[in-house]
């Protein structure tokens, strides 16, 4: 199915379910649908099985959204108290289309959990109380996490899939792979036979490849390895460490949930030659979640990269955010970089890499394999250390039903077809005016500007932070009356001191004794980094204290 019709059959408002092979466009037809609903003022809970995944739509995780918490079932009396709940119930009560990205990653148990919660919320006993539905995903790739061995169960075999009339939406188009023996590797593990030629093939590729000097980053299916490797090799490099703190604002929850979909750090540390990958599409800039490149130059504080295409960007900050009903309820800005000498296979799930040196030799759930390579845009940017047999297998529960879905998929092509461009937006915009949207052109204006400028925000907050110092208010006190955590407070009067500003912060100055052992270990270390003096400090103090105490010298 084209990307067009998979669009047609969401705007008429009915229940979908999107897929198709990685790279084949679902985020981007998932975007699309979320431009629209805003633009005519149409509520929608943005969410993902995963934070990673929600953050590519500037929504939350579905656990987090629904009320659901870490629950996988929920019995009548978790509902019931779930119902009492205020804010919960205006959610689901204006939300007229719920948006769920990564449903591989769903268990079947937490999908019918999900639907009776919705009816109970909405006090409406059609199914999911009479939202429209939006799943997206690849039941080859990641399964949905079990305890104890027991059997994964995708949604498909849920009560709430059968009973919600759903439109598989198959897309068969590929945006990522202009390599036609990658995709047909892939192919082949998705049909579940993978033959001794693309064995072969893959086994020559064990050996390092010229990457046009751009080192290829290293996937790992462990956590560990890749904070090992990335910390190894930024200390390898000479040079200055370049440090970039992360900025937010918002209900302090949210923002902590935010910063763990999130893969760019909190503290970036950077410094000349460092293999960095972009973690956020800005098709304007040049660059998009995945683009890999090395950090050519510092122009004052502000990193060139050079990319694996040739090109030089120079990396201004990016913003993520939590937005529900039209507002922004949490927001976080750093540069859009991450460390990528490596990075898990689990984290890569929606990128697009130049290169990328592949270790599975120790995959151990089914799905691993495919989502590592399907990352690639070509087989010529991959280096394959070590892959076992379960890298190329898929689930087999997958296998059985895959083939349902194309089926369904032709189906509603065929059915699509029967009507013309006339008759589909008539279906459209019934679909808009039930659910409380508008049709009226300027209003419709109105939604898409929304959004004010990045430079009027930025300068704003630095200006209410100001206020509050001038007023004489602690950091907590700010934090508290702001809705932003520490670290940003410290970054804004940082910048406030670097501009000049004359703002007094006699309130937040160190103990004596402790301003004078930092002082003297600045002095030691010869640097104004926060990491040197950590270290040096023997981590005495934290972060934050070292970070208060800098800005008395």
């Amino acid at each position: 199915m084209k990307q067009k019709q998979a669009l047609d059959i969401m705007k008429a408002g009915r229940n979908v379910y999107l897929t198709g092979p990685a790279g084949s466009g679902k985020t981007y037809v998932l975007r699309q649908y979320i431009e629209y609903l805003k633009e005519r003022g149409v509520t929608a809970g943005l969410t993902a099985s995963t934070g990673i995944a929600a953050t590519h739509l500037g929504g939350v995780t579905i656990h987090s959204w629904s009320g659901m918490g870490i629950k996988d079932n929920l019995t009548a009396m978790n509902i019931e108290a779930l119902t009492e709940k205020e804010y919960l119930w205006r959610r689901y009560d204006k939300t007229k289309v719920l948006i769920i990205d990564e449903v591989s990653m769903m268990s079947k148990n937490m999908f019918d959990s999900l639907e009776r919660l919705c009816r109970a919320m909405k006090r409406d006993e059609r199914p999911f109380g009479g939202m429209q539905i939006i799943l997206s995903g690849d039941f080859f790739q990641l399964p949905p996490i079990t305890k104890n061995n027991e059997k994964a169960e995708f949604i498909i075999s849920s009560d709430a899939w059968k009973g919600a009339d759903i439109r598989v939406c198959y897309l068969d188009g590929q945006f990522r792979q202009n390599d036609g023996t990658l995709e047909a590797i892939l192919a082949e593990i998705r049909g579940g036979e993978v033959s001794d030629e693309t064995r072969e093939l893959l086994h020559q590729h064990s050996m390092d490849n010229d990457v046009d000097e751009i080192t290829p980053t290293r996937l790992f299916t462990h956590n560990k390895d890749v904070d090992v490797l990335n910390e190894e090799e930024l200390k390898k490099l000479p040079g200055e460490v370049h440090e970039y703190y992360m900025d937010s604002k918002g209900k302090a929850t949210l923002v902590e949930s935010l910063k763990k979909g999130l893969l760019s750090p909190e503290i970036l540390r950077l410094k000349k030659d460092a293999v960095v990958m972009f973690v956020k599409n800005n098709f304007e800039e040049g660059y998009v979640n995945g683009t890999l490149g090395t950090v050519e130059e510092f122009r004052g504080d502000v990193p060139i990269v050079r990319t694996f295409g040739g090109s030089y960007i120079e990396v201004t900050e990016a913003d993520w955010s939590i937005e529900e009903d039209g507002k922004v309820l949490a927001k976080v800005t750093q540069l859009p970089l991450r460390l990528a000498w490596a990075i898990t296979v689990h984290k890569s799930q929606g990128m697009s890499l130049d290169a990328a040196h592949v270790d599975l030799s120790n995959s151990f759930v089914p799905g691993q394999g495919y989502v590592a390579l399907s990352r690639l845009r070509t087989l010529r940017g991959l280096v394959l250390k070590g892959m076992n047999e379960i890298a190329f297998m898929v689930h087999p529960e997958v296998l059985k039903f895959d083939s349902h879905l194309k089926k369904e998929s032709e189906k509603w092509e065929i059915v699509i077809s029967r009507f013309d461009e006339k008759a589909m937006t008539d279906m459209h915009n019934v679909f808009v005016l039930e659910s409380g949207g508008t049709l009226d052109k300027v209003k419709m204006k109105e939604n898409k500007k929304k959004k004010s400028s990045e430079v009027s925000v930025k300068i704003s907050t630095y200006e209410k932070t100001k206020e509050l110092l001038l007023e004489g208010k602690t950091i907590e006190e700010i934090m508290e009356d702001r809705g932003v955590v520490f670290g940003t407070v410290v970054s804004h009067i940082e910048k406030l001191l670097e501009k000049g500003e004359k703002i007094d912060i006699k309130k937040i100055k160190p103990e004596a004794k402790d301003l004078k052992i930092i002082k003297k270990a600045f002095k030691e270390v010869g640097d104004t980094k926060l990491t040197p003096l950590f270290e040096k400090l023997d981590g005495k103090y934290t972060y934050e204290q070292i970070r208060i105490a800098r800005l008395f010298f």
